[in-house]
């Protein structure tokens, strides 16, 4: 399995194919409770939604509550080298972005989870 996703559409529909989109909503939940966020998805959510909420949620930790949200990229264990390859001069595509990398961390814990376990 590769984890190369060019984007969160792509990654989405694999994790829907292979069977394992809940258990990634209550990976990404389980770690929002841990960063003490306030934050959660219903499983029955659909895939673009999870994305446009997440992205918004991320949005908003990042303009009003940074602490929070570098906790919360602490907690999920996003790469700190990522995020600070990314161009942080739009807000919203910063947040877009993160938005993907978070995806695809919270997959590949599902992933090893389900295939290891």
């Amino acid at each position: 399995m590769t984890f190369n996703f060019t984007n969160s559409q792509e990654l989405l529909q694999v994790a829907s194919e292979e069977k394992l989109y809940k258990k990634l909503i209550l990976q990404l939940n389980k770690d929002l409770k841990l960063a003490n966020l306030e934050h959660e998805f219903n499983v029955s959510i659909t895939p673009e939604k999870l994305k446009r909420d997440l992205h918004e949620a991320i949005f908003l930790l990042i303009n009003e509550r940074f602490a929070d949200y570098l906790n919360f990229l602490y907690i999920i264990d996003v790469s700190e080298e990522q995020i600070k390859s990314l161009d942080g001069s739009d807000v919203v595509k910063l947040s877009e972005a993160v938005t993907f990398l978070v995806l695809k961390r919270e997959w590949k814990k599902v992933w090893f989870k389900n295939k290891y376990s």
